[in-house]
């Protein structure tokens, strides 16, 4: 049997990437958490804002321990799924809620920002074409995050600076707690929304980068992780405190049925740090520097929220074919497109947020609906974590977690007392979920007793075809037995489907006397567990192409290999290496130029990644 070299996904993300990550909706929240406070409070809403800091603080201590004890993905559903599938997926399911929501405010609340008219359907059409530019499979958006989070931050520190000399007058302005300790409560409920952003970081702990000294054996991201956290949650707390207390320092405004207006600008509300910008340095420079701050102020956010909204719809596709995979959601979330993206997922993905943003088409609504979900996903990852007795957790680590637990979990209990729409929405995202999971285990359980059938039946496995399981490059791979004659030099093709490439590829390895690797790779973004054990008889797009070769030597002076990759290029050059392949043969794209810019050249990248003494060939 043949033995290929066992590889990981790349952990190429540093902590700046990670960072970008996390900034992405941590970052956002004080564009539209600030207005809302003020809507819940008026001029004494510094302290709820003050109150929500110091719990994204702690809840952002949490996820840094939670991210050390687990370097391979520490979300939800991947740090619970060995405790208890039923929580997994319970906690699966309100983040789903979670990034529904989030999808939807952000869209929302960008074009509230650039004060277009009817900003909910600016919001449902963004979402539907950040939706189809996903169909593409777009890669690196951590390199976008960080191209966005930079100019956002730079006009939040001048937003700032501007606002330092009007903290005296904040200050003045500034009325204690109104009301009792339910009141209060209540109102600080309804304000936590800069939380879900951790959740994303946990996940990608199984690409970041390693420690010194650790290894893909016994990984280790704790630097990578810790830091990223803590610069970001340093920024959010700070400005978001900061910019809070400053707000109370703007004469005037008043709380009209939920909304906030202004002297000489009513709804400011969903807008509150653009008409910060414009009062601050309005005073200082006049109007007209008012206004252009203003603009800058709208336009930096209105690009991270869009970009906030990218980051849920792919974590939306992403988190239901994972499910899929595991038989939790029915098989249709796993089948894939030519791209490597779950379509099903994807079409919900924005489907479901777009309908959302129309019909609730306010940012207060949306915030109860937001909530409930990542609060409750979030406390399901403290709770599981601080109790589970096997990890090496410091006392004060786990009693710190579970103080966070129960605050959380108390928190999801007052959302579902006292937000109806919240809980509605809440359990019926629940229910759909447990049906679809329901349906996914019938299925599974008749795909089972029809294997069964078959294997009682003596069926034999596809003649001349081995494919034991092995990883290549970035990806899984399926490869065959190594035939019994031994040759110099073999050839390696890679190809998509069957066409005038794989034909001359099996006419030169013929006329040359070389065995023939066949290579065809399933792209898709997220490389499951279940992928290892994936063969190509399971795919139909693979059949076509190694069926037809049957009659050709398959499995004898042609050897099908099979690989799952999340980086094609990576697992192409990968396997040429391995078999010491003396040609690799690849045919030119087809596609068009628009959808290269999107993927990017895989044949410049195989180029790249090839050792020199591997020729590379190109039909066209």
């Amino acid at each position: 049997m043949m033995e290929l070299n066992t590889t990981t996904r790349p952990r190429n993300v540093d902590w700046k990437r990670a960072a970008a990550i996390l900034y992405g909706d941590w970052g956002t929240s004080k564009a539209y958490v600030i207005g809302l406070a003020f809507a819940v409070a008026g001029y004494s809403s510094p302290w709820l804002i003050a109150a929500m800091c110091l719990l994204t603080a702690i809840v952002g201590y949490n996820y840094t321990v939670i991210c050390r004890h687990y370097p391979n993905g520490g979300g939800v559903y991947a740090s619970v799924r060995h405790r208890s599938e039923v929580i997994s997926i319970v906690g699966a399911f309100l983040l789903i809620a979670d990034y529904i929501v989030t999808a939807a405010a952000s869209a929302l609340s960008a074009f509230l920002y650039l004060g277009v008219p009817h900003p909910e359907y600016w919001a449902c059409g963004s979402i539907l074409v950040i939706g189809g530019l996903n169909f593409f499979g777009p890669k690196h958006t951590g390199g976008l995050a960080v191209l966005i989070s930079v100019p956002t931050a730079i006009v939040v520190i001048l937003l700032a600076l501007f606002a330092i000399p009007h903290l005296g007058d904040a200050v003045t302005h500034l009325q204690p707690l109104q009301g009792g300790f339910l009141h209060n409560w209540n109102g600080f409920v309804g304000i936590v929304l800069a939380l879900s952003g951790v959740e994303a970081i946990a996940n990608a702990t199984g690409v970041m980068k390693l420690n010194p000294g650790s290894s893909l054996e016994k990984p280790n991201v704790s630097q990578t992780a810790t830091k990223s956290i803590l610069v970001v949650m340093g920024e959010v707390c700070f400005m978001t405190a900061l910019l809070g207390l400053a707000m109370a320092a703007l004469p005037g405004m008043v709380v009209s049925h939920g909304d906030v207006n202004a002297p000489g600008a009513e709804g400011v509300r969903d807008y509150m740090l653009r008409y910060m910008g414009q009062v601050f340095v309005g005073n200082v420079f006049g109007p007209l520097a008012g206004n252009i701050m203003g603009w800058a102020v709208s336009i930096v956010f209105a690009t991270l929220l869009l970009s906030a909204v990218n980051t849920a719809l792919m974590a939306l596709s992403s988190i239901s074919f994972l499910m899929a995979r595991d038989q939790e959601l029915p098989p249709i979330f796993a089948k894939l497109n030519s791209f490597g993206v779950p379509n099903a997922g994807l079409i919900l993905s924005m489907i479901i947020p777009a309908v959302l943003v129309v019909v609730v088409s306010d940012m207060s609504g949306l915030a109860d609906l937001y909530a409930v979900g990542v609060v409750g996903a979030i406390a399901t990852n403290l709770g599981a974590t601080c109790t589970d007795w096997k990890l090496d957790l410091k006392k004060y680590e786990r009693s710190i977690m579970f103080v966070t637990f129960a605050v959380m979990a108390a928190i999801e209990i007052s959302l579902f007392i006292d937000k109806p729409n919240a809980r509605i929405f809440a359990f019926t995202v629940l229910a759909i979920g447990l049906i679809l999971r329901g349906l996914a285990k019938e299925a599974a359980e008749r795909k089972s007793d029809a294997a069964a059938r078959v294997a009682t039946q003596g069926a034999l496995p596809p003649e001349g075809v081995s494919t034991p399981s092995a990883s290549v490059g970035t990806g899984t791979a399926m490869a065959p037995e190594a035939v019994c004659r031994r040759y110099n030099g073999p050839m390696l093709t890679a190809v998509r489907g069957p066409g005038r490439t794989l034909d001359f590829a099996v006419e030169e390895a013929a006329n040359n006397g070389q065995p023939l690797y066949v290579l065809f790779v399933r792209e898709q973004q997220v490389i499951a567990p279940g992928d290892r054990r994936r063969k190509w008889t399971e795919d139909d797009e693979a059949c076509s192409v190694f069926e037809p070769l049957r009659a050709k030597g398959l499995g004898e002076n042609i050897i099908p290999c099979y690989a799952v990759s999340d980086a094609p290029a990576h697992t192409i050059a990968d396997l040429a290496s391995t078999i010491g392949a003396e040609r690799v043969l690849l045919g030119a794209p087809q596609r068009g130029s628009f959808i290269h810019i999107l993927r990017g050249n895989i044949i410049r990248e195989v180029a790249k990644l090839l050792p020199d003494d591997i020729h590379l060939l190109v039909t066209v």
